[in-house]
């Protein structure tokens, strides 16, 4: 079964990035040619609304049977509000905690990020992990996207 990999907007942008690129354009190699499974939520599309257009391209370069769309539902948004509740981000990063909130209600296999500072860090993943675990939720995978790119493809 190909993994599930929830991208936030950073991977995207990543594309453009002179220290990100050489991993985001991997990763986004592997999804077009069908080894994993891109999962888009609404609230990164929303995101990328703002984005310069080669950005927003990468998105169209993958084919529709490597994207799966899913969406920020009441389910997610109470999810987030408990990570801001129980201090593992302030209101302030609310978006972050949606992206690991939709991650989490979606059952992905792993969410990427090049957000060192409040996704991928392993203080935060515990803590985001504790209040899953705690909730009844399966703990997730955080990574960035060169920890998730196949050998072969180095």
């Amino acid at each position: 079964m190909k993994p599930r990999i929830y991208i936030d907007t950073s991977v995207i942008g990543g594309c453009e990035d002179d220290e990100f690129s050489c991993w985001s354009l991997r990763l986004f190699d592997e999804f077009r040619k069908g080894l994993k499974i891109a999962v888009i939520s609404d609230l990164t599309r929303r995101e990328l609304e703002k984005a310069p257009e080669k950005v927003k391209m990468m998105l169209e370069s993958i084919p529709d049977p490597g994207i799966d769309n899913v969406f920020l539902g009441e389910e997610a948004e109470a999810l987030a509000q408990k990570y801001i509740d129980e201090g593992v981000v302030n209101k302030r990063h609310v978006i972050d905690a949606q992206h690991i909130a939709i991650s989490v209600v979606e059952k992905v296999d792993l969410l990427v990020s090049w957000n060192f500072q409040h996704v991928v860090n392993i203080n935060r993943i515990r803590a985001f992990n504790s209040v899953n675990i705690k909730l009844g939720y399966q703990p997730l995978e955080i990574r960035s996207p060169r920890e998730v790119i196949d050998e072969e493809e180095i």
